[in-house]
């Protein structure tokens, strides 16, 4: 287990705020006078929320929603552990928050070594290493345990939107660039190891993601197809056509059968992206949330069994859809 060390809370009533809710620890609660909204330090004075009723519990929270404060820019990702229990942040101020998802939801430590905007971020694994794209070409590899940077990726020669780790194999990490190139990058070595770019059409790359066994890579952007790499033969092996406009996120199912996608076009798709199939890989279009004036780069997510997606969506809101 990782040896967490507290940090100082962090942050003023005046600094930007990030609402989390928290992941489902199966905690049975019942309260007939909830606080919906409380904020994470206690030298906060707001003007709390209150729900009437009795409202079912299912984290160990101490509201149903909570208010994480500290950043002082624009959050542009956050992304639970693979256990629920703490959450990463980060954004325009350059600066990694980890919070613990218990409670109060208390800022244990705050990591540095970002030279730009954090736009991405991601957890590698067992959550000892935490990942970061930067908007200063490079993504940041951190050691969470020893709270420092252990490595910096250097290879592309614009804006990195996207970082994606391997979930199991070789501990090799993914990235994709305004340069139009998405670079596979093994934490053993020093420099690139194989770049994937479509020579013919070089456009930026918004979001990128690894198959279940990281034969594959699937890279969206401004061209609006999501392209399916083969890895060991540098080529497209195939495209998953149906956005109408800026692919901005990509997110694997957890049991590595499906793939989700947000668009430009206000729609999300599910894909199957099963080796072989005989059925039209696209599954379901999802409609309700939207990308504003913005264009933000925003992600989606996928529940632990698979039954409910998640997608950002402009004018501040956040959407749960069914799967």
């Amino acid at each position: 287990p990782l040896r967490w060390r507290r940090g100082r809370m962090l942050g003023l009533a005046n600094k930007r705020a990030l609402v989390a809710a928290g992941p489902d620890d199966h905690v049975d609660k019942k309260i007939r006078l909830s606080t919906a909204l409380v904020p994470s330090s206690s030298d906060i004075k707001k003007q709390l929320i209150e729900t009437k009723g009795v409202l079912p519990r299912s984290s160990s929270l101490e509201a149903p929603t909570m208010l994480l404060t500290g950043h002082t820019g624009p959050v542009n990702a956050n992304k639970f552990d693979e256990t629920g229990k703490f959450l990463a942040s980060g954004g325009m101020d350059k600066l990694l928050f980890l919070w613990k998802v218990d409670g109060k939801c208390e800022n244990i430590t705050t990591l540095k070594g970002n030279s730009g905007p954090i736009l991405d971020l991601d957890w590698y694994r067992s959550g000892e290493i935490l990942l970061t794209a930067c908007a200063d070409k490079t993504g940041v590899v951190f050691d969470v345990e020893e709270e420092e940077r252990i490595k910096r990726l250097k290879g592309h020669t614009s804006f990195v939107n996207s970082i994606c780790a391997s979930r199991r194999g070789d501990p090799i990490v993914l990235t994709g660039s305004d340069d139009g190139s998405a670079i596979m990058w093994d934490l053993r070595a020093r420099g690139p190891q194989i770049t994937l770019a479509d020579e013919k059409a070089k456009l930026p790359i918004l979001s990128c993601a690894f198959s279940d066994d990281s034969t594959q890579a699937f890279t969206g952007g401004i061209d609006e197809a999501i392209k399916v790499w083969d890895i060991r033969k540098n080529k497209v092996s195939y495209k998953l056509e149906g956005h109408t406009d800026c692919v901005t996120g990509l997110k694997l199912s957890k049991d590595g059968r499906f793939l989700l996608s947000n668009s430009m076009d206000n729609s999300l798709i599910s894909w199957d992206v099963r080796a072989y199939v005989s059925t039209p890989r696209f599954i379901r279009r999802f409609v309700g949330h939207r990308h504003n004036m913005d264009k933000t780069l925003l992600r989606c997510s996928w529940s632990p069994d698979g039954s409910r997606i998640t997608a950002g969506g402009g004018g501040r809101f956040f959407f749960f859809l069914g799967g």
